[in-house]
């Protein structure tokens, strides 16, 4: 199995393989692309599917695109992140305010294998009609279902029933 393999597997693997370091640098080379002139084609190059009428505001960041599934009527202000390490898989009329962060990267508990450079990544899932607001971070292995709200600043630990507002630090639900 290659790191890359491992790592969209969601075992552990070494972020600094040859494979994975090219993977990257490709990736920074079409993202410096398309946020110094919003050439969409090297957005469409880099991700797994990009709907055609899906908007991401410029500057936009990510680790690799290849696992980055995006739907139709997506929308994504500016400053969004994407530690996209292990699939992120966005539905239709998605809408992220500016400074979302989805991070699908983390590191093993134990200080010997983080010590070895070794990572792990889980994937993130985001069902249609959703709405994260400015500055949420979702957590690695987070699901957030169809029609849910994410208030702006929160950090997303746990997965979101569909039709749920959720918002602080960790989200939880509020409101009816």
């Amino acid at each position: 199995m290659t790191a890359r393999d491992q790592m969209v597997a969601g075992e552990l693997y070494d972020a600094s393989d040859p494979e994975l370091v090219d993977a990257r640098a490709r990736a920074r080379q079409l993202l410096a692309r398309y946020n110094a002139s919003g050439d969409r084609g090297a957005l469409a190059a880099l991700f797994a599917r990009l709907a055609d009428d899906a908007i991401l505001e410029q500057p936009f960041h990510c680790d690799y695109g290849f696992n980055i599934s995006v739907g139709a009527r997506f929308y994504a202000n500016v400053n969004c992140v994407f530690l996209d390490c292990a699939r992120i898989e966005i539905g239709d009329q998605v809408l992220l305010g500016p400074g979302v962060h989805l991070y699908t990267a983390t590191h093993p508990l134990d200080s010997r294998a983080r010590r070895r450079g070794l990572e792990l990544a889980k994937p993130i899932s985001i069902g249609d009609d959703v709405w994260l607001g400015g500055g949420a971070i979702v957590l690695p292995g987070v699901t957030i279902g169809a029609r849910a709200v994410v208030g702006a600043g929160s950090v997303v630990t746990r997965d979101v029933p569909p039709d749920q507002t959720v918002a602080g630090n960790p989200a939880r639900p509020i409101g009816a």
